[in-house]
């Protein structure tokens, strides 16, 4: 299977291509630089889609750069960096004379509403609450096929959690001071903390590109990209910490996050939602990292 991958150099973009590459599959990525095995976003919208059986888009400005700014122009790029592309990939699909079986947009699960209490699943009905939430509206919005091409191509939207990894991701950030012995509980430590490890993200994106066994529906089908362990940030903290064998004693109260990242970006991290698999477990996914214990000892390498 030939696939095409927007964004295919970045964290997740790179586990992906090594999974589909090790399946025997070809895998050309999408990017801003031209190279061996890619072509950029400019030769995608002059010469159009190349042939692929499967395309996914994962492009998007890092909503954690520790280097940006919270705002206006930064927020800007956020919605672009998304939104442009994932429209770019979706007309280039729909204007292709043998478009692919399989289209997989990997959104966020930032469209539920933090609640302590509320859990989510894939049937879960949700409206735009705040900047993230609206952003993965219109992003997802962005990826839909016109009728037409939905009856032959099959529109998945994949909504991972923080994914986490040890060459990028949440972790790069977190790790060192943890080393440091400075981690600790971020805001209240209460709110649900939804994760995943970057090969299981990996592995659901592979799974969702298999050709659909029949018609496929020409709504998009949503998975919710998380391990099914429902975690609190202090289980996470506690449980990296142990892994780590460092203390965890150092909080980080939620008004420092939100001066330090602006409070639109922190409720990433102050806040969460209780995100449930459902449907990603019905369709049959086996999990690697199904718990915090081996997915942080494999991070860590312990």
């Amino acid at each position: 299977m030939r696939v095409l991958i927007g964004g295919g150099s970045g964290f997740v973009g790179r586990e992906l291509t090594r999974l589909l590459r090790n399946k025997g599959h070809e895998v050309t990525v999408i990017s801003r630089q031209p190279g061996p095995g890619k072509i950029t976003w400019g030769e995608l919208e002059s010469g159009g889609l190349p042939p692929c059986e499967g395309a996914v888009n994962l492009a998007g400005e890092n909503i954690m750069n520790p280097l940006r700014w919270w705002n206006e122009s930064y927020k800007k790029d956020l919605f672009s960096s998304r939104i442009d592309t994932t429209k770019t990939l979706a007309q280039a699909i729909a204007a292709s004379a043998s478009p692919p079986r399989s289209w997989v947009l990997v959104s966020g699960v930032a469209c539920y509403q933090p609640s302590l209490t509320a859990q989510y699943t894939e049937d879960s009905e949700w409206t735009p609450f705040d900047f993230l939430s609206k952003l993965v509206k219109e992003w997802e919005a962005a990826a839909t096929l016109p009728e037409n091409v939905a009856k032959t191509t099959k529109q998945v939207v994949i909504r991972p959690g923080a994914v986490l990894g040890r060459d990028g991701g949440a972790m790069k950030q977190m790790l060192l001071p943890f080393w440091l012995g400075l981690g600790g509980t971020l805001g209240s430590g209460r709110q649900p903390f939804p994760w995943i490890h970057v090969s299981d993200l990996a592995g659901i994106i592979a799974h969702a590109l298999e050709p659909p066994a029949d018609t496929p529906s020409t709504s998009p089908q949503v998975f919710n990209g998380v391990a099914p362990a429902l975690n609190t940030n202090y289980e996470f903290t506690k449980e990296l910490g142990r892994v780590l064998r460092r203390p965890t004693v150092f909080p980080v109260p939620a008004f420092v996050m939100n001066t330090l990242m602006g409070s639109e970006r922190a409720v990433i991290l102050t806040q969460g939602q209780k995100v449930i698999p459902k449907r990603t477990q019905e369709a049959g996914f086996q999990y690697k990292y199904p718990d915090l214990t081996s997915a942080l000892k494999e991070i860590v390498g312990s």
